[in-house]
């Protein structure tokens, strides 16, 4: 082991998230789950005691802040409150747990016993109970650095993410922490609004474990900004498949809910009217500057399609509504704004066919359809044969003459300009 790793085992990332970071990145980096981890502020600290870190000088501490997901600068802080304007007593810290579908969720706030435990212990606990890397969500409140860490992750990365509750009174100064207990559960809500096409966070609340939906309905309207008389639908956040919310909450910390006025839902005057068709179109978007292979491996991905070469694309007419006459050649186009752009107008249409041969190898042949007479019945059967596009006419009848094969009769051939 090199002296960089052995030294790099002397410290840990401690990753916090606050609800600034949820605004901030939902609806515009993210759609699904809560934070991007790689873009909040980062902390590299030695193994020292958790509850030593938060009054630490800014002498005695090195800060990373990932301002992307390549970029980061460091620069010397003193205390968390520092950094934050979060005075100690008002600061809580959430474990994060890696779910089924990948994505993390705020678990459980850490205990007064936890926080005095070291970063690298607390994280491989968390990692034995929830299958996470010790990620934290500051509430607004944290023992030795090193062994924390350990209760969240025992696989990989040296990360400690934490999640920061703050609450706010009245005049929006924090204010100490509201007593939970075991009933209650922390669930975060997303807004959608099918006018604008835009999702956005609007915050968190505790509920009761066993309640019912209507029982809370009225701090939900007022947390998204609806009179009290406003009629909303509730869904909850399961992948890309949000179901709608009508039962019991019986959910668990972390989760999260959308919702939307009901007036909305259903009205043909939106694209996507309500937050199912909105995820959809979410899920379905490709960047503008995906190339030809890239659209056409997704595409062959999505059909369970082994060889991409047989993937061939045509764009849509706008004018029309309809396939264009000509398909898109093998990489004949850059980018795919090019494949959806016809005569400066934009369309989110793509058609697509899948070929018996590769497009390269079919590009290089000649089709032909010939019409077949017979001599004494009067039916027509069309025969489509396909050959190089420098074969001769003779080729083209020896092709045609396998297809009666037994058959003994003449030919009469005519082109069909």
């Amino acid at each position: 082991m090199s002296q960089a790793e052995v030294e790099d085992r002397l410290y840990t990332v401690i990753k916090v998230a606050r609800s600034e970071d949820l605004v901030q990145q939902i609806g515009n980096d993210i759609y699904i789950d809560l934070v991007d981890h790689d873009k909040v502020c980062s902390f590299r600290d030695k193994h020292t005691p958790f509850n030593l870190f938060k009054w630490f000088s800014p002498c005695e501490r090195s800060y990373l802040l990932s301002v992307s997901n390549v970029q980061m600068f460091s620069c010397n802080i003193g205390k968390i409150t520092e950094v934050f304007g979060i005075p100690v007593q008002y600061q809580r810290f959430w474990l994060w747990a890696k779910r089924k579908n990948h994505t993390y969720r705020p678990i459980q706030p850490l205990t007064p016993l936890e926080e005095a435990q070291p970063v690298g212990q607390l994280r491989e606990v968390s990692n034995t109970v929830n299958d996470a890397e010790l990620k934290l969500f500051l509430e607004v409140e944290l023992g030795q650095v090193g062994q924390l860490r350990e209760v969240s992750n025992t696989a990989n990365d040296a990360e400690l993410k934490l999640f920061l509750e703050v609450e706010l009174g009245q005049d929006l100064r924090p204010v100490p922490p509201l007593a939970k207990t075991k009933s209650d559960i922390l669930l975060f809500f997303k807004l959608y609004d099918p006018f604008k096409e835009e999702l956005r966070y609007v915050g968190r609340m505790f509920v009761k474990r066993s309640g019912l939906p209507i029982e809370v309905l009225p701090m939900i309207k007022k947390m998204a900004g609806f009179g009290p008389d406003e009629e909303i639908e509730l869904y909850e956040e399961i992948r890309f498949e949000p179901a709608v919310m009508c039962e019991h909450i019986d959910k668990i910390n972390g989760d999260i809910i959308y919702l939307q006025k009901l007036s909305e839902i259903g009205t043909e005057q939106y694209r996507y009217p309500d937050v199912p068709s909105f995820l959809e179109y979410v899920h379905n978007r490709q960047s503008k500057l995906h190339n030809y292979d890239d659209v056409v491996e997704r595409v062959a991905h999505h059909l369970s399609l082994d060889d991409r070469s047989k993937i061939r694309l045509t764009s849509h007419n706008c004018y029309f509504q309809q396939p264009i006459p000509h398909p898109i050649k093998y990489r004949g186009v850059e980018h795919l704004t090019d494949m959806l752009l016809h005569y400066n107008q934009t369309s989110d249409i793509l058609y697509y066919e899948v070929l018996d041969i590769p497009l390269p190898e079919l590009q290089g042949l000649k089709k032909l359809e010939v019409a077949f007479h017979h001599a004494t019945k009067d039916e027509v059967v069309i025969h489509t044969i396909r050959l190089p596009k420098q074969s001769t006419i003779g080729d083209a009848l020896d092709d045609l003459k396998t297809k009666f094969r037994g058959k003994a009769f003449p030919f009469n051939c005519w082109y069909d300009a």
